[in-house]
């Protein structure tokens, strides 16, 4: 009998400034199945720390000027915003402010 894993793995897409940051277009993160989009964003700054300080500010927080989109919609207007339980098939994408003209 095949024990169920308790381990997902999560594509996690990044933008602009951030992507050089990471030094690639997606990263491949392994997470506790049940874990949220807040966890999923701690384990990325974990892979890789120097984005920590793009993302989140002095007090723990998501900055609100960065964008994080679960299934194209960005995660401040989900039900559970950033305490949204993340699924294997989850879609996600990180981006910095984008400015236009």
């Amino acid at each position: 009998m095949e024990k169920e894993s308790t381990i997902t793995t999560m594509k996690v897409n990044f933008y602009a400034t951030l992507r050089a940051i990471v030094g690639q277009k997606t990263l491949i993160i392994d997470m506790p199945l049940g874990s949220t989009a807040r966890q999923l964003i701690d384990l990325v700054i974990e892979k890789y720390p120097p984005i920590g300080p793009e993302l989140i500010d002095e007090h723990g927080n998501f900055y609100s000027h960065m964008k994080m989109f679960i299934n194209g919609r960005e995660a401040v207007y989900l039900e559970n915003q950033f305490n949204h339980v993340m699924k294997p098939e989850d879609k996600v994408d990180i981006f910095p402010p984008v400015g236009g003209g």
